[in-house]
């Protein structure tokens, strides 16, 4: 079943565009993560579905039933916002009930809502504390907990965990996944932090300048991003991206040394792009005339692994490599290239499959 679906959703202020035309439909119960660079348009789309945004044409279907004129709180929408939002003046417990009491519930009922979700976010001893008295993370689990409360269909996050530090972040990351699996909530979630995308949700929603470039679940946007921005855009450490022509079945860099051979390459000539992804490439420990090779500028420690820059003719490569093989700074190396994580743009940018 569609819960939320999205026609031509267009914005402007002024002569500037910023949605070209959404199109989208999420499933009941899915988690739909949007990303994008700043600027692209996901906070504004966001604030649309919310209703807090008006847009300049389109249509916004929530359950099948027409909404795009609806008033934000006739619109059985909960909202997590960056800022956290709390009431100063009122307790926890106050906050979180905020909501109900507006919608004349019974304080019998408030009561078991407040506590059963309080319980949930394990801030049952805070309930009757200010947000004064709370840490960041604190203060986001209560803002989250109002949103619970009201047992909306569809929860929209707008960058929730920004202002937290990254040990918080992991935490509520894992919080806010089990209330998706516990509440069944459609959730629609806006980040910049390409981790949360990829962990998170079901399906990934990436925007550039205010149009959608892709779709898909986070494997499939890792491993067959449709085009160059989707794949720059999207993995830590990003994409080695190689530009240049294939003549002969061999891909020959513009700005390095590295001439590639793929059996895709064979029916081809032109100009292209190769994208590797870090994983793609390896290490030798004896290295053979068809081994690629590089100068080592660079060492990233990550724990397991380490992340070597290598300066290839002008192109600066970045792959991993075990500790117990580290080269060292200014060392000549030599590597292989996994033919099966080869990706091949065509010359506008779009991926070849």
């Amino acid at each position: 079943m569609i819960a939320l679906e999205l026609k031509n959703i267009k914005k402007s202020f002024g002569e500037t565009n910023i949605l070209n035309g959404i199109d989208l439909k999420i499933e009941k119960g899915e988690f739909v993560v949007l990303v994008g660079p700043s600027g692209c348009g996901k906070s504004t789309l966001l604030r649309i579905i919310s209703g807090l945004e008006k847009s300049s044409s389109g249509e916004i279907y929530i359950n099948d039933k027409d909404q795009t004129k609806v008033e934000p709180q006739n619109r059985d929408i909960a909202m997590v916002f960056q800022s956290y939002a709390l009431y100063p003046h009122m307790s926890v417990f106050e906050n979180m009930a905020f909501s109900l009491k507006i919608q004349k519930l019974s304080e019998v009922e408030i009561k078991k809502r407040v506590e059963e979700v309080a319980e949930l976010l394990k801030i049952t001893t805070l309930l009757s504390r200010k947000p004064k008295e709370l840490s960041g993370g604190q203060r986001q689990r209560v803002s989250l907990g109002r949103a619970l409360v009201r047992r909306a269909p569809i929860i929209l996050f707008d960058e929730p965990l920004s202002n937290l530090d990254a040990h918080l972040r992991n935490q509520m990351r894992i919080e806010i996944k089990k209330i998706h699996q516990h509440f069944k909530s459609t959730i629609v979630y806006v980040t910049h932090d390409q981790t949360e995308a990829m962990t998170m949700g079901d399906r990934i929603v990436v925007l550039n300048k205010g149009k959608i470039e892709q779709v898909d679940s986070p494997k499939t946007i890792y491993e067959k991003p449709k085009n160059t921005f989707v794949a720059n855009f999207i993995g830590t450490p990003e994409i080695n991206l190689l530009h240049g022509k294939i003549e002969n079945g061999i891909f020959k860099s513009q700005c390095s040394s590295l001439d590639i051979k793929h059996t895709k390459f064979l029916t081809l000539t032109g100009e292209f792009s190769v994208g590797i992804r870090p994983e793609g490439f390896g290490l030798s420990k004896s290295p053979t005339s068809d081994d690629y090779k590089g100068t080592v500028i660079f060492l990233e420690n990550l724990g397991p692994q380490t992340l070597v820059h290598a300066q290839v003719g002008e192109n600066i490569l970045r792959f991993y490599t075990e500790n117990q093989e580290l080269p060292k700074f200014q060392e000549n190396i030599f590597f292989t290239i996994d033919q099966t994580k080869i990706m091949l743009f065509d010359k506008l940018g779009n991926l070849i499959e």
